[in-house]
């Protein structure tokens, strides 16, 4: 795993922390009253075009590389705001709106992923998604199932918010509106794994001098609430193929062929030792999970070779480096045992999403104060990866969770991200407005200073 000596060495003590210590880096002031009072206005007059935004973005979503349109809604949205808008931003849909305030002061960078994913939407709403299209050989819808469209729109909203106050900040805040957050490390594939390396890439980054960075993904939880953690929010991910080559021969005549299906499910049964036997799941958990296994065409013919793949999740480097190990392994050896042939390929995906704990306590100590204490829960770690993390390498920031659940469902038992069947509750429109605009205003008014220890 890759982390800066900023982020590696604190990572597994991060983890083991409770997730709402305080951590070294003392909070910030509270904003000035009257700036407070002009963000509780902004966001009661921005929130009916943010949900009309999200409901427009939701019936129209686009695949990850593929945002053209919402890449131009966003880009317009901005121009008309008089900001410096960089659109296409390395060759991809993502879009950069640069917003100078009256006065100099740090640079604050907020983020939006704007991609959906291949899912026939089922939930019945009235702006529910009819796109459909072809995904890796099959024809299937294409959904807002992860709350992208809501992260678009917040963060459109929180534009729109700042800009109204450009007399009153004493800095520049970039609104980062990025494309791929969902096409992580495709096995096989080429150019680079999400859209935040791509919106890194070629000088960008250091060409806008940002000093803090911050960001939103909405979750179960109830509407007007977030949550968050120090240390590790959310895990690396990694994803593997196999191919198993045996010998081809007819159904009813086994013995005269070697099976890569009953290989591959014997390599898929032994795979499961690596996190129950050979992982340390004391310092964070691990998954690895087998995602597809597709081997044969008919039903009387054994085939000449199987394919599977997956994805590793962990939360410490060494659990990440044994579990590829471990896997590659088991691929190899139960292949020759069977009499066949594996073939390992791995493609590295994205970091731990690190809140680093020494800065910690600032952005927790700015959300109480926006939303109430009562507002702002302890997040476990989640096993879903995130492209933030790769902002989050460079500067010091924070990422939280927003609470999407309609107030009489149960947050455990709802669709999750990624089901059909997902949808946020539009009452988390303005927390989020209001949760983006205070960390921004936070930095901006009194600086952005660095973790203790920080280099």
């Amino acid at each position: 795993m890759r982390l800066p000596p900023r982020l590696g060495s604190t990572l597994i003590a991060a983890l083991a922390a409770p997730a709402l210590a305080t951590a070294q880096a003392s909070p910030s002031a509270p904003l000035p009253a009257a700036m407070v009072r002009s963000v509780d206005a902004a966001v009661a007059a921005v929130t009916p075009k943010v949900v009309a935004w999200r409901r427009d973005i939701h019936a129209h979503p686009e695949l990850s590389w593929q945002e053209e349109r919402t890449g131009r809604l966003v880009a317009d949205h901005l121009r008309a705001l008089g900001l410096d808008v960089r659109a296409n931003v390395n060759g991809t849909h993502g879009v950069i709106g640069i917003l100078r305030g009256a006065k100099p002061g740090p640079t604050v960078a907020l983020r939006a992923d704007m991609d959906a994913l291949p899912v026939t939407e089922q939930t019945g709403l009235p702006f529910a998604s009819t796109v459909t299209t072809t995904y890796n050989g099959q024809r299937v819808g294409v959904m807002h199932a992860c709350g992208h469209d809501a992260h678009t729109a917040i963060l459109m909203g929180v534009a729109s918010m700042l800009t109204s106050m450009r007399g009153e900040l004493p800095g520049t805040v970039v609104f980062l509106f990025q494309p791929a957050e969902e096409a992580g490390a495709p096995v096989g594939g080429t150019g680079p794994t999400g859209g935040a390396m791509a919106m890194l890439a070629n000088g960008v980054w250091e060409s806008l001098g940002v000093d803090a960075v911050y960001g939103l993904h909405s979750w179960p939880g109830t509407a007007g609430t977030i949550s968050l953690r120090s240390g590790g929010l959310m895990a690396s991910s990694d994803n593997w193929k196999v191919v198993v080559r045996g010998r081809q021969t007819h159904g009813a005549q086994p013995w005269n062929g070697i099976d890569p299906i009953v290989t591959g499910a014997a390599i898929i049964t032994e795979m499961q030792s690596i996190v129950s036997r050979r992982i340390d799941l004391s310092a964070g958990p691990t998954v690895v999970t087998a995602g597809y296994f597709i081997g044969g065409v008919r039903e009387n013919i054994i085939p000449d070779s199987a394919v599977m793949a997956g994805t590793i999740r962990t939360f410490t480097a060494e659990s990440r480096t044994l579990a590829r190990e471990e896997l590659r392994r088991i691929a190899t050896s139960v292949a020759a045992a069977h009499g066949a042939t594996a073939t390992f390929s791995l493609v590295e995906g994205y970091p731990v999403t690190i809140n680093d704990p020494r800065y910690f306590a600032r952005p927790y100590a700015v959300l109480q104060r926006a939303l109430g204490a009562a507002n702002v829960l302890e997040s476990r770690p989640a096993m879903p990866a995130e492209d933030f993390s790769r902002f989050l390498e460079r500067v010091p920031g924070a990422f939280f969770f927003l609470g999407g659940t309609a107030p009489d469902r149960d947050p455990m038992t709802i669709a999750p991200n990624h089901s059909p069947l997902y949808d946020v509750d539009e009452r988390a429109l303005p927390v989020g407005l209001k949760a983006l605009a205070h960390l921004a205003l936070d930095a901006l008014v009194n600086g952005v200073r660095p973790p203790t220890g920080a280099r």
